[in-house]
């Protein structure tokens, strides 16, 4: 059978833009014909286990954590199923964004698909179904360690699509379906989806696994992506607003140093301010470390950020529940192991965390020499003529200290932080979706960060080609799309106004990726 066209077909190579793609613009998801076959084997081999009450297996015919000695006969593994859903969806806090949620599902739903979980196909179709009808489950975004997995949250997932033979809407979870926030089973109905009852291994192959902490680590590293192109525009507009040392970027120096992401950084700066008529003009032999030394810190973050994407990459193609199934042709074998443990994960959030954390604190000190009149190569003090009645963008560098200080913070590694959980069994935990989630604020954060740069380089280009009574003809080839395209959404500043809607703008230029093509 053919994959329909225009679906992403599951169980095979799943890209972090695949995530993207299904996440954030509904792109309908299909299972690929090869991973139903191996979805089916590993099932049969359940149930012969089953059937037969031996061997013992782990969440198959026993209990879980501390309790995985403790038999359970094939009559009870319904019940047990449904109780480890029910008394695992402990997650608290706020519910995680609709995005999140789509990429968790479709990380799980591939997840099964390798065909080492011992669920039936009708689960994974299950999950498919629901992204592409858009049922969305109500999941808090506080309670996972990162291992086994993400339980807490991944059982309030499994609420909505599994049920029992009292189908009591209680216990059902909570979703959003059409715009609407209501119980599971409502939204399932009115999705024309049928809830499940998990046989054995199913709801530990549900609940047992990294899809939100990968979820959300995916979706911050696409985002990444797009602060460091960005931040090297922004190093580009700085760099002609100062008149600085063009000779910092020049590719013999970087070529030396022999770090790609730096050589892609200097290559990117060179190619938008090519043609500039001010660049170099204040004959400077060296500037500060915040512009010569730009593609040195953010082309180390690029680097951090292709292994970050790597790892994430891989996750995304992981068999992570335990145990997992192994069938050779008749024969088979369930091993324990633990792939659900995240640390793979929450060290990339880690790194890629400290990373644009780095982006963003580099560009403050960016935005503050611009405003400073000591430093600003002859600008008036803050941007602003008549300083004094006027503040110009002093509170705007205030704003970008306070999110970069709140980034150190949100950047201190999580995976460092273990407490042992399940009466010591799970005596070392990673952490890994406390690191995702405070990963994605630090990409927020940074996104208005290098906004508030943009909107700063583009007061401070204006200010300077009107004292030279020029046009932006001045500007290099890049840089002058990029200056056009901010002002179209961001005015010049000639007195005080309210600035928030003008950093809310910028900053929506740079989430749309508004800007990134223009300097090509």
């Amino acid at each position: 059978m053919e994959t329909p066209q225009n679906f992403i077909p599951l169980g095979g190579s799943l890209a972090l833009q695949d995530v993207v793609r299904v996440a954030r613009e509904n792109v309908p998801v299909t299972l690929a014909e090869a991973a139903r076959a191996r979805i089916a084997a590993s099932r049969a081999w359940v149930e012969r286990v089953v059937a037969r009450g031996e061997p013992m297996t782990y969440g198959i015919n026993t209990g879980f954590g501390i309790f995985a000695n403790v038999p359970v006969s094939a009559a009870q593994a319904r019940e047990l199923m449904r109780k480890l859903i029910v008394s695992h969806a402990v997650g608290v806090g706020e519910p995680l964004p609709q995005e999140v949620v789509r990429a968790a599902m479709l990380i799980r739903a591939n997840a099964l698909a390798q065909g080492f979980s011992g669920v039936r196909v009708e689960i994974v179709e299950t999950l498919l179904e629901m992204l592409n009808r858009g049922v969305h489950p109500i999941i808090p975004a506080k309670g996972s360690v990162g291992a086994s997995g993400d339980l807490a949250p991944l059982s309030h997932l499994a609420l909505v699509l599994a049920t029992d033979e009292n189908d009591f809407d209680g216990e059902s979870g909570e979703a959003i379906f059409q715009g609407e926030r209501t119980s599971g089973k409502v939204a399932m109905q009115r999705a024309g989806i049928p809830r499940l009852i998990l046989e054995a291994k199913e709801g530990l192959a549900l609940n047992n696994g990294t899809a939100i902490s990968t979820a959300l680590v995916a979706l911050a590293a696409h985002d990444a992506q797009n602060l460091i192109e960005h931040s090297a525009l922004a190093v580009a507009l700085t760099l002609e607003a100062l008149r600085g040392a063009s000779h910092a970027f020049d590719a013999r120096i970087h070529d030396a140093s022999r770090h790609r992401g730096q050589k892609e950084i200097a290559a990117r700066v060179r190619e938008l301010t090519r043609g500039s008529q001010l660049v170099d003009k204040a004959q400077r032999v060296q500037d500060a470390y915040s512009i010569r030394c730009a593609p040195q810190v953010v082309g180390a973050a690029l680097d951090a950020l292709q292994y970050a994407v790597a790892r994430v990459e891989e996750e995304l193609n992981a068999a992570t529940d335990n145990p997992l199934i192994f069938v050779e042709g008749e024969n088979g074998a369930a091993l324990s192991g633990g792939n659900f443990h995240g640390e793979a994960v929450a060290l990339a959030s880690a790194l890629l965390a400290i990373a644009v954390a780095e982006v963003g604190s580099i560009s403050e000190r960016r935005t503050f020499r611009m405003l400073d009149g000591k430093l600003n190569d002859g600008l008036p003090m803050m941007l602003i003529e008549r300083g004094g009645i006027n503040s110009g963008l002093m509170m705007a560098q205030v704003t970008a200290a306070a999110l970069v200080s709140e980034n150190k913070t949100l950047a201190h590694p999580d995976v460092l932080d273990s407490i042992p959980t399940s009466a010591n069994q799970e005596d070392h935990v990673p952490m890994a979706a406390n690191a995702a989630r405070h990963l994605r604020e630090i990409v927020w954060n940074t996104t208005h960060i290098l906004a508030i740069e943009l909107v700063t380089a583009a007061q401070a280009i204006d200010l300077r080609l009107r004292n030279q009574g020029k046009g932006d003809e001045l500007l290099g080839d890049g840089t002058r799309r990029i200056f056009r395209r901010v002002r179209q959404d961001v005015p010049y500043l000639d007195t005080d106004r309210v600035l928030h809607h003008d950093l809310e703008k910028a900053a929506q230029l740079v989430r749309e990726r508004a800007l990134s093509h223009l300097g090509s």
